[in-house]
């Protein structure tokens, strides 16, 4: 069992980083899936590193959160603002399936998107500045 591909794999899943992945089987993608929490805490601690910088608090939890939305091509932002749309549609069950599986944003998504990153950058800022705060919000980035 070669822990490379499993890496490999949660790396080019969860990142933007161009990773060659040789082979992708039951076997890698539960290897992927074990280590994704560690790929995770790697992007928070990069992502933390804005928070370490000399500015405002609100300006440095803005630059995290911004490079965690392009270090994972914004992933959960991009599934947040779907199910929002899909369950804000008011639709049956199978029509807002397809409003999800849409590729533009409604207003339900915008306003999810807003408020989501709004109490994130403010909890991010109260968090504290220096490396204590960078660590701890850093991890809990990645983590989630």
């Amino acid at each position: 069992m070669r822990l490379v591909h499993g890496l490999r794999f949660a790396i080019g899943t969860l990142s933007v980083f161009p990773v060659r992945v040789e082979r992708v089987d039951r076997e890698v993608a539960g290897q992927a899936m074990a280590l994704a929490p560690a790929v995770g805490l790697v992007l928070g601690a990069v992502c933390g590193l804005p928070l370490l910088l000399p500015a405002p608090p609100l300006l440095d939890a803005a630059l995290a959160l911004g490079l965690l939305a392009v270090l994972t091509r914004g992933l959960h932002l991009d599934g947040l603002a779907d199910l929002a749309d899909g369950l804000g549609s008011g639709k049956p069950a199978d029509q807002a399936l397809d409003i999800m599986k849409k590729s533009d944003i409604g207003p339900f998504g915008v306003m999810s998107l807003v408020f989501t990153l709004l109490v994130q950058v403010t909890a991010l800022a109260g968090a504290g500045a220096g490396p204590a705060g960078a660590g701890s919000a850093g991890a809990g980035t990645g983590a989630g």
